[in-house]
């Protein structure tokens, strides 16, 4: 136990950091400006991990949570921070990781695009049904009540078989809450059984709710095992108590784990997708596409991407890990071809598909692993790249594909990242021929310490 311990400021992942006999502390459920005391839960050469368990003085910064499960579910860590702080940790982390990390000369950071609704915003929610869920300390005090009880909602950070019993999220906007609570209410009064999972067994496995921008909702069940008179009569009720639901599916899942994107999504009532809208182009969205969560936001991000693209119509641009074509059409009519490349079939699948839409014809799109498609052979046949937009998971970019675009030389590179410091190893391997010129957060989701980095660069030669 570490005593009187100051919280100083905040480090990776969300957590606070503090210094104790000049060893660095990561700090859990703190906020900079507590004195508190911690539980060392790791212990390492150079640094120390813990909770914060009792707390001498509170952060004159913090704020009162909005949501009743802050603290138990992680969902929105920084809940107890003001959102205008938020934004200074977050952009302070981004030209950290690019200075430290990267190594490489910087301009001054433009402002970070806040999101102008920091509740609400998500688009896409997917909760876990668990027949033994995570008790509350309140709860623990009279466990004889609750133990065993089935809980609808998030995953516990860090324990695959602990859920929160969710009864309002501040997430998602209605009728989100609504549905799920039916949901809940529904099982019980019927005793539907919810997934164990632990053992694998159950009926009740996941839900999936999906909001649009243009008033669309969807919903997919996902059943263990199917049984279909209780199946039918369960999504009808759903149907006749929620007639608004634009795409109402469902999908057994046998599986050891709970995606779906290997498995057949049947629509039980309604169309098989979902539709977005951004300055009047139209994505389709089906129970397995990926879309950004936060669809104001988006909008705002590829807007920094499209204004450091800096096209002008003549360009032929390469749009990496282009996913279902979102950014590749929207900046298509700036742009005289647009090549989207990406790992997942299906969502090139749907990319063409957005392109047809919206009558967008000078997209090409290409499925595969991003090092094995992107070639010198693939960039001779497509036309050399004057403008590549790369957007990559978390991960970064691999090796090759930085060696591949060093190649290429396009005169601009557009990097959007969702973690900088990976992003700012790809920048130290690409300084060899590229300087950065811009650099742009933007704040995806508020109350946690998820952050989008953009970054412009030109070519040095």
């Amino acid at each position: 136990m570490l005593l009187n311990v100051e919280v100083t400021g905040v480090a990776a992942e969300g957590k606070a950091i503090a210094r104790v006999d000049d060893r660095v502390v990561f700090v859990a459920n703190a906020v900079p400006g507590d004195v508190v005391d911690v539980q060392v839960t790791r212990k390492r050469s150079s640094y120390y991990e813990g909770e914060a368990v009792a707390f001498h003085t509170y952060s004159p910064i913090r704020v009162k949570p909005v949501c009743r499960h802050f603290g138990q579910c992680g969902g929105c860590k920084w809940q107890n921070i003001p959102y205008e702080r938020q934004l200074e940790f977050k952009a302070a982390e981004v030209r950290n990781n690019l200075t430290r990390i990267g190594h490489i000369e910087l301009p001054e950071q433009m402002p970070m695009v806040a999101s102008e609704q920091n509740l609400y915003y998500r688009n896409k929610l997917e909760f876990t049904f668990s027949n033994k869920r995570w008790l509350s300390a309140d709860e623990m005090a009279d466990a004889e009540l609750h133990y065993n009880k089935p809980g609808l909602g998030f995953h516990v950070p860090g324990l695959f078989d602990k859920v929160v019993d969710i009864t309002e999220c501040h997430l998602q906007a209605e009728p989100s809450n609504a549905i799920r609570n039916w949901i809940r209410d529904y099982a019980e009064a019927h005793g539907l059984e919810y997934f164990d999972l632990r053992r694998q067994q159950g009926f009740l496995r996941t839900l999936i709710i999906r909001l649009s921008s243009t008033g669309d909702l969807m919903v997919v069940l996902a059943f263990f095992r199917d049984d279909r008179e209780v199946r039918e009569a369960m999504l009808e009720a759903l149907h006749q108590a929620f007639p608004q639901i634009t795409s109402l599916m469902y999908v057994i899942n046998p599986k050891g784990n709970d995606t779906i994107g290997d498995l057949d999504v049947v629509t039980y009532h309604g169309k098989d997708h979902i539709m977005e809208e951004m300055e009047g182009i139209r994505f389709k969205i089906g129970p397995k596409s990926f879309y950004q969560t936060n669809s104001a936001q988006a909008y705002r991000l590829y807007c920094v991407a499209r204004d450091f693209a800096a096209l002008t119509g003549t360009e032929t641009v390469y749009d990496l890990y282009t996913g279902t074509g979102t950014i590749a059409n929207f900046v298509a009519r700036q742009a005289r071809k647009v090549v989207g490349i990406e790992y997942v079939p299906e969502a090139i699948e749907d990319a063409k598909v957005n392109s047809a839409i919206n009558g967008i014809g000078n997209t090409e799109f290409f499925a595969g692993d991003m090092k094995d498609v992107l070639t010198i052979d693939f960039i001779a046949e497509h036309g050399r790249p004057d403008v590549m937009i790369v957007d990559p998971p978390r991960a970064g970019m691999h090796a090759d594909v930085v060696g591949t675009i060093l190649k290429a030389s396009p005169r601009r590179i557009v990097y959007v990242s969702c973690n900088s410091a990976t992003q700012a190893r790809d920048l130290q391997m690409l300084d060899v021929a590229y300087r950065v010129v811009a650099h742009r957060p933007v704040d995806m989701f508020p109350h946690t310490h998820h952050v989008e980095s953009v970054v412009a660069l030109e070519r040095r030669f």
